[in-house]
């Protein structure tokens, strides 16, 4: 059977890229009428056939987005991300659009490769769902690819974005412990790991300032590694303190079966409060108080997001931060 012929050939041989290539052959605006006869030359030379849609035709089928996440980010059915992914594809599919999803390694992260549904199909736009280098950013908006942060905020990255909030939803967990006596209290999460991490940090050291108590290194213990793999040692710590506020579910479930299999009692000994609502809040012993992470309307969001951008190119870039709500269980007692 004859190999087909795709952008991503014609881009190569002819030492462009694929979107210079998607331009051209589309009659969009962006490339010179002398690149434009080339590609169209070069695309009949390799036997390239044109998929020739109106563009009414196109909007009837819908629109095609990618997805765009780290492979260590998601694992199936047991990731914030993999639940973030799910409603996304629930709010294309009302919509009568496709969501097309790629985990990408490190390795091509750092090659500064492109996605290969970018090589091999045409899409609308992209949604990048987590923390991606500055690199990594900057080589897709080269791409002239429309894309939406979801869940990873830069100051520096002028592209709009989508971002729980993470700072106040921290600060309200932690003030609950504050209110129900709890003075000596440990963040656990690793600073700096994501966005996400650092913002409920910044949070938690609010909360614990308003009632006079500085944050010191000793009062911060890590949940993962370098590698970005839970790894939790309660060995690191000075002493045992009376609460723990954990920057999300997994690790505070992970923290709490620790702690149970020393000997511990939650929470009567010890008192725990996670972050996000994710499914493993509740399947622990107590359950747990924890803060709801709105995945809804983030994966909702940032949909629209993608939309209004690619029906408004020149708009002004929007940062939008998704509200939750706290959710009071059994993990957390009240102490003098």
């Amino acid at each position: 059977m004859e190999k087909r012929v795709r952008m991503v050939d014609i881009a190569e041989k002819m030492g462009v890229s694929t979107f210079t290539v998607s331009k051209a052959l589309s009659g969009k605006e962006g490339v010179s009428e002398e690149m434009r006869e080339e590609v169209r030359r070069v695309a009949e030379e390799m036997g390239y056939q044109v998929k020739n849609r109106t563009k009414s035709e196109s909007v009837s089928k819908g629109m095609k987005f990618g997805i765009l996440t780290r492979s260590k980010y998601i694992e199936q059915g047991q990731s914030f991300y993999w639940s973030l992914y799910e409603r996304m594809l629930y709010h294309l599919n009302a919509g009568g659009h496709i969501g097309i999803l790629e985990f990408i390694s490190e390795e091509i992260e750092t090659k500064l490769l492109l996605p290969k549904f970018i090589q091999t199909e045409i899409i609308n736009g992209l949604i990048l769902m987590g923390k991606f280098s500055k690199n990594y950013r900057n080589m897709l908006t080269e791409a002239k690819i429309p894309f939406v942060c979801l869940d990873m905020f830069d100051a520096e990255c002028r592209q709009d974005t989508v971002i729980s909030d993470g700072y106040y939803g921290m600060y309200f967990v932690t003030r609950h412990l504050l209110q129900m006596g709890h003075r000596d209290i440990v963040f656990l999460g690793r600073v700096g790991a994501t966005y996400s991490i650092t913002d409920r940090y910044f949070g938690f050291c609010k909360a614990m300032q308003e009632v006079g108590l500085q944050v010191t290194p000793e009062m911060v213990l890590p949940d993962r590694d370098e590698n970005d793999m839970l790894q939790i040692s309660i060995e690191q710590l000075h002493h045992m303190p009376t609460a723990f506020a954990c920057n999300c579910d997994n690790s505070a479930y992970y923290l709490m079966q620790k702690l149970q299999a020393k000997g511990y009692r939650i929470p009567d000994d010890i008192s725990i409060v996670g972050f996000d609502n994710y499914i493993l809040s509740e399947m622990t012993t107590p359950k747990m108080t924890t803060y709801e992470v709105n995945l809804d309307k983030m994966a909702l969001s940032s949909i629209q997001q993608l939309q209004q951008r690619l029906a408004e190119p020149e708009r002004p870039w929007e940062q939008l931060i998704i509200s939750g709500h706290f959710i009071q269980r059994d993990s957390v007692k009240k102490i003098n």
